[in-house]
């Protein structure tokens, strides 16, 4: 199967993966984009095949990357990184790119959390009580905060009513709020997928950029990818699709059908890349 392109961009950044993928950098979110969403995050694991490409990507590629707003150790641990061969060339980047898990050394590199997340913590179950949404499920990340609503009655209206109460709550602690797919996140300042993308960027001294996202976290690492190919790199936008956001496709150069469409066109790039 080919992997069907939306734009011309998007075949020019194909082009020159192919032609020289040793220059390219192949990045990925995580959840919907290589696991599907699932009621509990906690067993959001890739999907095997997702894997398999991902070791047959990092031998050919300057680097595969995962940008996430998970914990890195926590990617580590679901997909079981840390015990396949063959993916020296893969780096996570959790939390936005505070954190970052090195494939070639097993090396965790970490930052402290902010000071304000403390208070957020100790107020947070408060402030959903009062919205009537002690239901929602709240995952301590240790350097942010994810509260969770798929699982009450009405997730899009509980959503609703509380992003902008905390959004509130995180402002006055200093911190900033991540929606997402029924999720929203409070989390410390000062970095974003796109700034954590551009450094591995900048670090690999990529000549092609791609990246793969579903979500509205993953908006400025797909503005990053524009930038940078106004300035004459070459990139490839990849929206695993879902009806819960729509945003991404729109700026996308090719879209599939979730975390199952991904695996897909991780094989059809491989095909693309022909015979190691």
């Amino acid at each position: 199967m080919s992997i069907d392109l939306l734009t011309a961009q998007g075949r020019a950044g194909l082009d020159a993966l192919v032609a020289d993928p040793a220059r390219a950098l192949v990045a990925f979110d995580y959840d919907g984009t290589l696991a599907d969403i699932v009621d509990d995050p906690t067993q959001a694991v890739p999907r095997p095949e997702v894997v398999d490409g991902l070791v047959a990507m990092s031998s050919r590629v300057a680097l595969v990357a995962i940008v996430t707003g998970r914990p890195a150790q926590w990617v580590v641990d679901l997909a079981e990184f840390d015990t396949r061969a063959g993916l020296e060339r893969l780096v996570v980047l959790g939390h936005y790119g505070a954190e970052r898990w090195d494939a070639a050394t097993g090396e965790l590199q970490t930052v402290d959390p902010p000071a304000g997340l403390k208070v957020v913590r100790s107020r947070l179950g408060e402030v959903l009580a009062s919205l009537d949404l002690s239901g929602a499920d709240v995952e301590d990340k240790g350097l942010s905060l994810a509260v969770h609503v798929r699982r009450l009655p009405d997730p899009a209206d509980a959503f609703a009513r509380m992003e902008p109460v905390l959004g509130r709550l995180a402002a006055d602690e200093g911190l900033v709020v991540e929606p997402g797919r029924m999720v929203v996140e409070l989390r410390p300042a000062g970095m974003d997928k796109g700034q954590a993308l551009g450094s591995l960027a900048d670090e690999t001294d990529a000549r092609t950029l791609v990246f793969a996202g579903d979500d509205l976290g993953d908006v400025s690492a797909f503005r990053e990818v524009e930038r940078r190919r106004s300035s004459g790199l070459a990139g490839l936008l990849v929206c695993s699709g879902s009806t819960e956001v729509t945003a991404l496709a729109d700026l996308a150069d090719v879209v599939v059908g979730g975390p199952a469409g991904v695996a897909t066109f991780v094989a059809d790039l491989l095909a693309e890349l022909g015979p190691s």
